[in-house]
């Protein structure tokens, strides 16, 4: 037996690793093709070789041929609870955001693979449990095919509790190679990352081995405490495990001193690893170096706060359409919704997403069971991309009557941007009872009228009693009193709240009573600025309106918006509804600051200031109406006529808008410490 040269631990993984590929290699020649390129001598002199290493080292990997051929399968997977959550981290696709974060502490970007996110435990040196990430407190144990992976130890010379996690990811090559085979002739694999998650939960470790899977860590999350000096460096960790066997997610360290410059180098430097590597990915991740320092950023429900995830682009999964629903708005447009069979994009089941309009679907050319390709755009909301199965659409999915009043409807085009003509679906039947209850659900709502303990659920069942037909009738629902609580789920106690509640509205301010009026595009933004120029005199504005006075003289009043006040008061129910719905309220003085304490030592006086992401002491209404307060102009958008903008958690699009523009940005703090005191 030729002796073993014991080096260094690094070394001995490499020796293991290299070892086990030859071997493999030969034994597929032997086994598969039928053309073996060494002898049998040759063979079993290298088998002994790598027995021997593994021996000496400790490093035993779960493809190495010297181990049984996979475990035997399980009849289900068995749920395992994660005593340290899994959780996932947050998100963006603004490099800005890297950048802010990479800034606070040594930090690590790394390749986010795209795969399936695998827990590995061991004990004595051996791996003794593995598990998906599932939802982050609950996952599924996968301990049976971990010896079916292609490069995980099962076997290490490190004694301690040792607990890592990883992505199980397919290589791209390995993918092309057997995406059709898996699909037994009916269609292809959608997508590496989807085949990768589904092999890692198979029953069968036979089955899992087919389907060439890797493993590459990326965090150690217990047994720091045996690495001495180097336990608050997760990247020091994650060099560490390499000597242990492990193939580790390539990442690229980084001070706090790192530029824009460096940061968008090293995504293009590890993304040409990526491509070398053959390696699936779909974004990047930065992750702070320190642990201790990681621990005291703190979590959310859903994600740890001490890193963040840079995504590429949109996630796109494979689904099947099913149907449409129709849904009549608070306006008589009827808004169509796509339903298809559930998928699973950035962490979340969606089944559902909005089609917009009917010129939409006929250029999807959608029919019941097409395939199609869904996103989350900007992560957030459901769209549908493509139709993969086109050629087939069918016109009757567009109803001649609205689905809640069986009333005809009417198809209405306009021209749309570029000249394109846009066809949506209306119900002109002011009956209608959905219309209704979506207008009386928005009157009662939280930033108008804000009648709380009233569901919607609950309007419903009035609108059907025929004790609401308008949102006057909210203020008389003292008629019914014995009807309603008689009524079940109610009762004397929820019959008071609820006129509590109702009695509470009349005393309001001419922001809500504008939104509470549905007038189309006007929010609370515009509100705000239209009771700051008619100086809360509800009179005056509606005046001005039916003189067709021309609102884009205010503060980011386009045409359209100047164009639906006046079309809405120039109808005479919505006036009506107007005047009389007035006599029902109080409306609150409104708070006239002197023009000194507005202006004098103020720098937002008169200005647009806009404020964006998640802030620590308002929330979106609360900060408007701060900035209104101070005599400035609260904006919606960033424009060129942006005078600063405030910036939270997450700023999205608007900080990189601000900084094209050369527009002040403002944190928090910063806005707090220059209003004058």
């Amino acid at each position: 037996m030729k002796k073993i040269r014991k080096g260094t631990q690094a070394g001995d993984a490499e020796k293991v690793t290299a070892l086990v590929t030859k071997l493999n290699r030969y034994r597929h020649e032997y086994y598969n093709l039928a053309a073996p390129s060494v002898s049998d001598a040759v063979y079993d002199h290298l088998f002994d070789e790598l027995q021997e290493l593994e021996k000496q080292t400790g490093i035993i990997l779960s493809n190495s041929p010297t181990q049984t051929v996979g475990a035997a399968p399980v009849s289900s997977l068995k749920k395992v609870e994660h005593p340290i959550p899994l959780l996932s981290l947050d998100k963006t696709k603004q490099m800005e955001e890297l950048l802010e974060m990479a800034g606070r502490s040594a930090s690590l970007l790394m390749l986010k693979l795209d795969g399936l996110t695998v827990k590995i435990c061991y004990e004595n040196g051996r791996l003794v449990e593995a598990s998906t990430r599932g939802d982050g407190e609950t996952g599924e144990l996968v301990t049976h095919n971990i010896p079916a992976f292609y490069n995980v130890p099962v076997s290490i010379p490190y004694k301690g509790r040792l607990v890592v996690t990883g992505e199980g990811i397919i290589h791209r090559d390995d993918f092309e190679e057997i995406k059709w085979e898996v699909s037994d002739g009916r269609k292809e694999a959608c997508n590496a990352r989807n085949l990768a998650a589904g092999s890692i939960r198979l029953l069968y470790p036979a089955a899992c081995r087919k389907r060439h899977i890797h493993f590459y860590a990326f965090n150690v999350i217990e047994g720091m405490e045996g690495f001495g000096k180097i336990a608050d460096s997760r990247g020091k960790l994650l060099e560490t495990l390499r000597p242990l066997g492990f193939e580790v997610c390539p990442f690229l360290p980084y001070t706090t001193k790192v530029s824009m410059e460096e940061l968008e180098k090293g995504i293009r430097d590890l993304k040409n690893t990526a491509e070398d590597k053959g390696l699936p990915i779909d974004g990047m991740v930065l992750r702070y170096d320190s642990l201790s320092y990681s621990k005291g950023c703190g979590r959310t429900g859903h994600h740890y706060k001490d890193g963040i995830a840079y995504k590429f682009e949109d996630e796109v999964q494979e689904t099947v359409f099913k149907s449409v629903e129709w849904t009549p708005g608070r306006s008589g447009e009827i808004a169509p919704v796509a339903v298809f069979d559930a998928v699973e994009i950035d962490g979340c089941r969606v089944t559902r997403a909005s089609l917009h309009n009917i010129s939409f679907i006929k250029d999807l050319e959608l029919h019941p069971g097409c395939r199609i390709l869904v996103s989350k755009r900007n992560m957030i909301i459901p769209h549908i991309e493509d139709n993969l199965d086109r050629g087939h659409y069918e016109k009757g999915m567009i109803p001649g009557k609205c689905p809640c009043c069986g009333k005809p409807v009417r198809i209405y085009a306009r021209k749309g941007s570029g000249g394109r003509i846009i066809e949506t679906l209306h119900c002109d039947n002011l009956d209608c009872r959905n219309q209704l209850l979506r207008k009386l659900v928005h009157f009662a709502g939280k930033k108008a009228m804000d009648i709380s303990g009233i569901s919607e659920a609950v309007i419903d069942r009035f609108i059907e009693k025929g004790f609401l037909h308008t949102c006057q009738d909210f203020y008389h629902l003292d008629h019914y009193r014995g009807e309603i609580i008689r009524m079940e789920g109610f009762g004397e106690r929820s019959y008071e709240k609820m006129q509590e509640s109702i009695e509470k509205s009349r005393h309001t301010t001419f922001v809500r009573y504008v939104v509470a009026m549905d007038i189309p595009l006007i929010g609370r933004t515009a509100g705000r600025a239209l009771d700051s120029f008619f100086k809360g005199n509800l009179q005056e504005f509606a005046k001005a309106a039916v003189d067709c006075f021309d609102f884009t003289s205010l503060p980011e009043f386009g045409e359209k918006m100047s164009r639906s006040i006046r079309e809405w008061f120039h109808d005479w129910d919505n006036l009506r509804l107007w005047k009389t719905l007035q006599k029902e309220l109080h409306f609150e003085e409104r708070e006239e600051e002197s023009m000194k304490n507005r202006t004098e030592n103020n720098p937002f006086a008169g200005c647009t200031v806009v404020a964006t992401g998640k802030l620590a002491h308002f929330t979106r209404d609360g900060i408007n109406s701060r900035i209104t307060s101070l005599g400035a102009t609260a904006g919606s958008s960033v424009t060129r006529k942006t005078d600063y903008l405030i910036c939270g958690e997450k700023p999205g699009s608007k900080l990189a808008k601000a900084r094209e523009l050369g527009i002040p940005v403002l944190t928090e703090q910063e806005f707090l410490d220059m209003i004058p005191a």
